[in-house]
């Protein structure tokens, strides 16, 4: 009967018996999120790049490549929450932008996470780094925090609250984003020291005003995230017990400041050395697992949040040769795949024999994915934009296609849909920061691309191919309707319905 029960457990959650028997010990994770790094700044992904990611390229060679992954959207907040929840951003109560400084949390407290449902199974749960997803900030009369020269009611002796310790993390330290205030540390539910120094708008850092500790240094951050998940990986491979580290990265966003180790690495820019010492971060993660013997059975994500920021200074790398976007049209913030086209490696050597895949998935696809590896049975209100991706790290074959569609979503609210070739727009323009910034006169109302003969979206392809174009509409409409793009009992989106980005559902 255990036998039994045993084979229907599995073949309910899509593992491979060999998964759930070895060592009868659930594999380790580590998910790391990247902030701003485009597909072309890997050279393992980018034949012409510039920059060299020496322990990525290892880490691609040893593991899972996905060459056609994306993520929920074309910018930071709305993608932590993808990953986090497995749902497309847009569902939430953020329908367009990211989270600002001091800013309430955007995950309510009884929505199931990547890192609630870890625990639930056992696992110990850490998330170290960029949190940006919002937080409860204490202040003194209760009111929305006030963070000016001669104003200010904000109370760091209290705890915070809403934050990674709230939506199943047991261990937090990290930032809110690397250029918001508070200027400090954060771990669990308490600043590192007591914030009373005010920092005016640095353009140079691309900070907001606000507290900070008096002597911050922006550039200490990445090294001191490090050094903590170094540090949680030493002791949670002591306990024996299975954890999952959720290690965001605060690079190579703004403010880009390469330690002076790292200074003039790459002979190309700040962002390009920045860049390079990111993948060694990466580096010594994979050098803790190797030093605690537990790397075999750890699954390792290295992932990005959305394409490079223009503040890599796009043109200068050019002229050196480098596009941290690949071949692949516009940037972070855009529809076009240069906003949401990101690397992706997964390497689990117990399991997953190195090779590249070039299914499209999205980085929502984890939480689905994490919960048939370790038995948790999602809820239809758990994770409707997930789905299970364990097939292609475990099967020798890749299968039939898994994921039905994609919806891709641009820093404006702006809607695209992705199936098998065709790339649906429902905007005329780039819906971020690449031009045409704006609907224009005299060119179609939508974009139609066919991604197999056009990956850089050059030959607008609507006009001549209205059905397959209405027939993309008709299913973006329905994962919008029903609140799930995964089969399951339908859902309701948060806030208001519909919202203005959704005009185009009336056409």
């Amino acid at each position: 009967m255990k036998a039994q029960t045993l084979l229907l457990s599995c073949l309910a959650t899509g593992m491979s018996m060999n998964v759930t028997a070895q060592d009868k010990k659930q594999p380790n994770i580590i998910f790391i999120l990247a902030d701003d790094l485009g597909y072309g700044d890997l050279s393992y992904l980018n034949e012409q790049g510039k920059i060299k990611t020496p322990h990525l390229d290892k880490m691609a060679s040893e593991g899972v490549v996905f060459g056609d992954a994306h993520s929920s959207s074309a910018v930071s907040t709305p993608t932590r929450y993808g990953v986090l929840t497995g749902r497309y951003n847009w569902r939430s109560t953020l329908k367009n932008g990211v989270l600002h400084w001091y800013d309430t949390p955007l995950i309510p407290s009884g929505r199931t996470t990547m890192a609630s449902m870890l625990r639930n199974q056992g696992y110990n749960t850490a998330c170290i780094g960029k949190w940006h997803l919002g937080f409860n900030f204490p202040t003194k009369d209760g009111q929305k925090p006030v963070d000016k020269p001669d104003e200010y009611n904000l109370d760091f002796t209290k705890e915070i609250t809403g934050g990674p310790c709230d939506v199943g993390f047991d261990y937090f330290f990290g930032v809110d984003a690397p250029n918001y205030p508070p200027y400090c540390f954060i771990e669990n539910r308490h600043t590192v020291g007591l914030p009373d120094t005010y920092y005016p708008v640095s353009q140079d850092m691309d900070s907001r005003a606000g507290r900070g500790l008096q002597g911050w240094e922006m550039k200490e951050i990445l090294p001191a995230i490090e050094k903590k998940a170094v540090e949680y990986i030493d002791r949670s491979a002591e306990s024996g017990k299975p954890f999952f580290l959720y290690f965001p990265l605060t690079s190579p966003h703004t403010p880009i400041v390469p330690t002076d180790e790292f200074a003039d690495r790459s002979k190309l820019n700040e962002y390009a050395d920045f860049v390079m010492q990111s993948d060694a971060v990466v580096g010594s993660i994979l050098e803790a697992l190797e030093k605690n013997k537990i790397a075999d059975n750890t699954i390792v994500v290295f992932t990005s949040d959305n394409g490079c920021s223009p503040r890599a200074d796009f043109e200068l790398l050019a002229q050196k040769g480098h596009d941290p976007s690949y071949i692949f049209r516009g940037m972070k913030s855009d529809l076009f795949e240069g906003g949401h086209h990101i690397p992706c490696i997964v390497r689990w050597p117990a399991q997953a024999k190195p090779r590249r895949v070039d299914q499209t998935i999205c980085l929502t696809d984890f939480m689905a994915t994490f919960a048939a590896l370790s038995g948790y049975r999602l809820a239809d209100n758990e994770a409707e934009d997930s789905y299970n991706i364990l097939p292609l790290l475990t099967a020798s074959e890749t299968g039939k296609t898994i994921r039905e569609a994609t919806v891709h979503h641009s820093i404006d609210g702006s809607f695209a849909i992705r199936q098998g070739k065709w790339k649906l727009l429902l905007s005329s323009y780039s819906g971020g920061w690449s031009e045409p910034r704006k609907a224009l006169d005299g060119v179609p109302e939508y974009q139609l691309y066919d991604l197999e003969k056009d990956p850089e979206e050059t030959r607008n392809l609507y006009d001549s191919n209205r059905e397959i174009a209405n027939h993309l509409r008709e299913l973006l409409i329905r994962y919008v309707e029903e609140g799930r793009s995964t089969p399951g009992l339908p859902q309701k989106n948060d806030g208001s319905y519909p919202w203005k980005q959704l005009l185009w559902m009336n056409d």
